[in-house]
């Protein structure tokens, strides 16, 4: 039976995706939910596996072409076995011939066997790195590196004048051209738009963490037991949030042309980096859910946002988003909004500071709080007002159980 292997369908806002390499060549076996190969798009990165087990019978499209949804990609054979045999059969011979064992044939996809054949590479020399023995890409840059090298060690050993300096070349300023991904390239659009057709601005504050540090140190333990996740800072940063939109509304909508869309629902991205760049995965209706369920979430996100795993409908929409640097050290920065939402909130490190308190200098654990936002649609005293809400819940966590 015949199986083709489809593009999925993609979102709405997603037109179409790019082919990254195969790890399959043709005529491989490959079992039921192998990864044949990956599809980018502007917004994440999809996996796209074997629905049956089978022979790669045919691959119809190649690294690096543009695809749509539905389209073909690939036959999948699931009733042969072994590889497809070659378009030119060899004739047989009524003379006798000893047979030699088979050779394995060399594994590499499309983007290394063409770096290989427009360098003039000997296969069998390359070492790989890949599944099962397959070449990469980098497998022949490593090479085409080394011989390289090898090369200008040649060069410079060949006999000079004794009055003559050797001349050497510095190979410590190593220099690399790589492209960018499609959802680097897909970023870095959107950061340029949104600083070019916004009226960005941003205020600053600063909240003191030792309430919600202090609640976090009493029940962590028995809030893991009971909901199985750990108790950390960002679903109380989520909370405020939320609370604090409700209060201002003007933060939670987005301009359209002339118009301003007030949005009755509360959605929060979460930013979270990965290997392949800023993601921002969606929290839908935050409103409505627990602080375990949030943290429960953003775990999910953050784990599946590493192995590439996250769906574009997660990544698609959202009315408002959080921004951690304090994670990586941050200890003050003014973060972009993410079009065509309005603000966006950005968390940092947390770092004991002297401050004074009741006529008294103490040391606290302090943030700095940063809200980045349009300006067009949303007043300075709004913004203001609205991160010193954010401030005032998470300095005293009980309003959030009295919704005041």
């Amino acid at each position: 039976m015949l199986i083709e292997i489809k593009v999925p369908i993609l979102a709405e806002s997603v037109p179409d995706a790019t082919l990254l390499e195969w790890s399959k060549n043709l005529g491989d076996s490959v079992e039921r939910g192998e990864s044949l190969i990956d599809l980018e798009t502007d917004k994440v990165t999809l996996e796209i596996t074997a629905p049956e087990t089978g022979i790669l019978k045919e691959i119809l499209k190649n690294e690096g072409d543009l695809v749509l949804e539905n389209d073909i990609l690939a036959i999948l054979d699931t009733e042969s076995s072994g590889t497809v045999p070659s378009n030119e059969e060899r004739p047989k011979s009524d003379a006798l011939e000893v047979e030699s064992p088979p050779v394995q044939p060399l594994k590499l996809g499309p983007a290394a066997r063409k770096l290989a054949e427009e360098n003039n590479v000997t296969l069998s020399e390359i070492q790989a790195s890949g599944n099962k023995g397959r070449i990469t890409k980098a497998d022949v840059l490593e090479h085409l590196n080394k011989t390289h090298e090898q090369n200008e060690k040649e060069v410079f050993s060949v006999a000079a004048p004794v009055q003559a300096r050797p001349v050497q070349k510095d190979t410590s300023r190593i220099e690399e051209r790589v492209p960018m991904s499609r959802l680097r390239r897909k970023t870095s659009e959107r950061l340029l738009i949104a600083q070019k057709e916004n009226a960005l601005l941003s205020t600053f504050n600063e909240v003191n963490m030792r309430p919600i540090m202090d609640m976090r140190t009493q029940f962590k333990d028995e809030f893991e037991k009971r909901h199985g996740v750990k108790l950390g800072f960002m679903s109380f940063f989520v909370k405020a949030v939320v609370e604090a939109l409700k209060k201002f509304p003007i933060v939670n909508a987005a301009v359209d042309g002339d118009d301003i869309i007030y949005h009755g629902y509360f959605d929060v991205g979460v930013a979270v980096g990965s290997e392949r760049g800023l993601v921002v995965p969606v929290l839908r209706d935050v409103d409505k859910l627990s602080l375990s369920e949030i943290e429960r979430r953003i775990r999910d996100f953050g784990e599946r946002a590493r192995d590439g795993k996250l769906t574009i409908d997660e990544l698609t929409g959202g009315t408002f988003t959080i921004s951690n640097g304090g994670v990586y050290g941050s200890l003050l920065s003014t973060p972009i909004i993410n079009t065509p939402q309005s603000a966006i909130l950005g968390m940092h490190k947390i770092q004991e500071r002297p401050v004074a308190s009741n006529g008294e200098v103490v040391i606290q654990p302090m943030m700095y709080l940063a809200l980045t936002y349009d300006h067009r649609i949303i007043d300075g005293r709004d913004a203001v007002q609205y991160l010193d809400t954010i401030r005032c819940t998470l300095e005293e966590p009980e309003r959030l159980l009295l919704a005041i």
